[in-house]
């Protein structure tokens, strides 16, 4: 019995240790047959490889870690086909949505301040939001409308939640939005996030605030309050309190000359879904061209897949890494609950990533309390406490018209793996 107790407080300690040592950098070379079947883990190299092979993918980057140890970390395909430059692990890829988690981590550091409460209506900082609208009739011809006024003003859960009402990527709204001058993601005009976020005030809301999840430009509207409560810009804010503590060097919203020279291009699937360049007139070039006054904390941020594993890292570590805290751990798991009931469906939204709730177990491998998010151009990560995991792909191709669904298969050949 006195052996029994021994071996369960020992057990305890180790526990406990862990849990107060959470690791603080990335760690590679390790031993991980304890863990992993090494050889079946080979299957993430040959699976992506061969969507390279067969003209599927132009390019991806995979980044695996286990309590902070690299098991998996490999570029495949090219960073440019027609010049034939391979893709590295260390080049830049559009974040796109990726971009949202950043935002609002940063902002809820002002949260825990005390700088405001997530139940405040926005309009006690914006004043646009004043008497919001939600739309009833639409004439695509001439993108008219009517509107009644919202039965409920929006509020910072809301935006973070996404069940404000505010869209921009639904067809009606996109048309909305550009008629009134609005970036609905990325820009090269001379326009600054401000200026954007005070006329999308001004356009009707898909339905009343708490109703429904609508995914658009909410967190962009949180990024111009950090702007408000911190009063500097969202790119210095995010650059201060997000990326220079974690080591993030290689992740802003518009490179230098030596960080273009490590973007990937874009490309995009021909009427054949053969691959070529991508033609969209701001996509392709965003990051290095143009007024670079817009820093969208909806879709803005382009780094590299191994700065953005340190963000993961931190959010699976309660809050800590690189030996700073950037949130607390109590404010960590409120992020980690569902909080939109069944409005998204089986899965679930915390604040900032989908939540893997029960009744989604039965539609992915990762485990039910794992987080996700990523973005339209191919990233994509999946934070999973339960396996002490984070993984990691990141492709840059749009839109994705070839069937395969790049991040659910990391997913697969990832956790097949496990032991």
């Amino acid at each position: 019995m006195k052996k029994l107790v021994l071996f369960f407080v020992f057990a305890q300690t180790l526990c406990m240790s862990y849990s107060q040592h959470k690791p603080q950098h990335f760690t590679g070379g390790a031993d991980i047959s304890a863990n992993f079947d090494t050889a079946r883990l080979h299957r993430i190299d040959a699976a992506y490889q061969r969507l390279i092979d067969e003209g599927i993918l132009p390019n991806a980057v995979t980044f695996v870690a286990h309590k902070g140890n690299i098991v998996h970390y490999k570029a495949f395909g090219w960073r440019n086909i027609e010049k034939k430059i391979p893709c590295r692990r260390d080049d830049i890829f559009r974040m796109a949505s990726q971009t949202k988690a950043i935002a609002v981590v940063a902002l809820m550091t002002l949260f825990e301040e005390g700088r405001f409460q997530l139940d405040e209506s926005i309009k006690k900082y914006i004043p646009e939001f004043e008497n919001p609208q939600v739309i009833e009739t639409y004439n695509p011809a001439d993108t008219t409308y009517t509107a009644r006024p919202a039965k409920h003003d929006i509020t910072i859960r809301h935006l973070i939640t996404h069940t404000s009402g505010i869209s921009a990527y639904d067809s009606q709204f996109a048309a909305i939005c550009e008629k009134n001058g609005i970036p609905p993601l990325n820009t090269k005009a001379d326009i600054t996030l401000g200026e954007a976020v005070r006329r999308l005030a001004k356009i009707p809301l898909a339905h009343d605030p708490g109703q429904k999840f609508t995914y658009g430009m909410s967190i962009d509207v949180l990024g111009y309050l950090i702007e408000i409560l911190s009063e500097k810009t969202v790119d210095t804010f995010i650059k201060e309190r997000i990326l220079d503590p974690l080591g993030m060097n290689s992740t802003c919203f518009y490179l230098s000359d030596d960080q273009t020279e490590r973007l990937v291009t874009l490309y995009e699937y021909t009427g054949e879904k053969k691959l070529q360049q991508s033609t969209h007139p701001v996509h392709q070039t965003f990051p290095y061209e143009g007024a670079k006054k817009f820093f969208s904390t909806g879709a803005g941020l382009n780094g590299t897949i191994e700065d953005y594993a340190k963000f993961c890292q931190m959010i699976l570590n309660d809050g800590e890494f690189n030996g700073v805290r950037i949130l607390g751990r109590k404010t960590l798991e409120m992020m980690r609950r569902n909080g939109v009931g069944d409005l998204r469906g089986e899965i679930g939204f915390g604040m900032a990533w989908d939540v893997f709730r029960e009744q989604y177990a039965h539609r992915s491998v990762a485990s039910t309390g794992s987080s996700r998010w990523g973005g339209m151009f191919g990233t994509d990560y999946v934070i999973d406490p339960k396996e002490d995991l984070i993984l990691l792909i990141y492709v840059n191709v749009s839109p994705n018209l070839s069937g395969i669904d790049p991040k659910t298969l990391l997913h697969n050949v990832t956790y097949q793996a496990l032991k």
